[in-house]
């Protein structure tokens, strides 16, 4: 095995770990983020303690503590899950029934090996490249990938042999192809002022800088374009105020005939789903692993002077301020999860085709005025 695909295993891996962990948590964040929004105290019932009085006294401290920030809830729901009989409609189609979530997990896991969470790192005499593979179309990449999680979920309708199931994947197929189309063309705009579909490239053109000091970050240079795509990616997780597809409380659903981990694959898609989403809206228009002023040899202020920084304290530096946008984003998603009510579907459709879809025709039209009437 060569030292390149070591190092590249060995990213690939890194990521699904931060990503699937990120996923896992946002299951807390979710109960706990609408716990201080309701005034409540939220989750905290789910705890243990080891065995023995002495030895292992500071140990059940900190088991309290971690239990009573509600920290131990993700393992319950994990260990619940997997103690759930897996259930398959005896009409049902065991296959299809099996591979549906297999499907909604992969496809979104994969589309994290084109985006950039770094620009590069020098490493054991190598210049690591900071995303799991170089792809020149890295956007098509993932929007093709984020696309192919709809057959997971109308798979999984269709397997269950459920009158149900089958309207809820009918209801969710609707949504996400109408709100694909929005969430696509609204990311012209964004390819017309970058001039390039490779992620890293998109990123580092935002590194420019207008009259000296402003970055030309994606949110400054395409306003429109990055609230169209926000409120498109919002529904193509199918969380609220998009959640005609699943609404557990009132409306059943296409897992309706899922259990145990399976179902818990479902529920895990539509986090990893948006760290996705929130990860493509940081690296196309909040600069990516951009931080202003910051160049190869560190801080570099446009009124002179600047910090000298190592490359590895740079390609840290970058990653860290990656994450901490990404986190900013998630925060912002379960906001707009907690804080608008469920649209009605005539509602949800209205808004995708009689509003966005429009307005991001508008953004590229209003676009190309602009870079035509600049000279570009």
């Amino acid at each position: 095995m060569t030292t390149d695909l070591v190092m590249t295993t060995g990213l690939a891996g890194a990521v699904l770990f931060v990503v699937l962990n990120i996923a896992g948590l946002l299951t807390w964040v979710e109960r706990k983020q609408s716990a201080l929004m309701q005034d409540r105290i939220g989750a905290n019932r789910a705890s243990f303690t080891m065995p023995g009085r002495w030895l292992t006294a500071p140990i059940n401290f900190m088991l309290r503590k971690i239990a009573g920030l509600g920290l131990l809830h993700p393992l319950a729901d994990v260990l619940k899950m997997l103690s759930k009989e897996d259930y398959v409609p005896p009409t049902g189609n065991r296959l299809l029934h099996w591979a549906a979530p297999f499907v909604s997990v992969v496809f979104a896991l994969v589309a994290f090996a084109a985006i950039p969470f770094g620009h590069t790192l020098p490493l054991a005499g190598r210049t690591l490249e900071l995303r799991v593979t170089s792809i020149d179309a890295g956007l098509l990449y993932v929007l093709a990938l984020a696309s192919l999680g709809i057959y997971g979920v109308f798979l999984a309708g269709m397997a269950s042999n459920n009158n149900y199931a089958f309207l809820g994947a009918l209801r969710a197929a609707a949504q996400m192809l109408s709100y694909e189309i929005t969430l696509g063309v609204a990311l012209m705009g964004a390819v017309m002022v970058y001039g390039t579909v490779d992620l890293q490239e998109m990123v580092q053109r935002q590194g420019a800088l207008f009259f000296g000091w402003l970055p030309s970050w994606g949110i400054i240079t395409q306003p429109l374009a990055s609230l169209l795509f926000l409120v498109a990616g919002i529904a193509e997780t199918k969380r609220v105020p998009f959640d005609l597809p699943e609404g557990e409380s009132e409306i059943i659903g296409y897992f309706v005939e899922y259990s145990g981990m399976k179902f818990g694959m479902f529920f895990l898609a539509d986090f990893i789903e948006s760290v996705l989403i929130a990860a493509l809206w940081v690296t196309l228009f909040l600069g990516g692993w951009q931080v202003p002023y910051l160049q190869e040899t560190g801080f570099v202020f446009p009124w002179g002077g600047g910090i000298a920084m190592s490359a590895v304290t740079v390609s840290l530096c970058q990653v860290g301020v990656f994450l901490t946008k990404l986190v900013g984003m998630l925060w912002l998603l379960m906001q707009v999860r907690w804080t608008l009510p469920r649209f009605r579907y005539d509602q949800l459709m209205r808004l995708g085709w009689k509003v966005l879809f429009p307005l991001s025709l508008a953004n590229i039209a209003v676009t190309a005025l602009v870079i035509v009437g600049l000279g570009r």
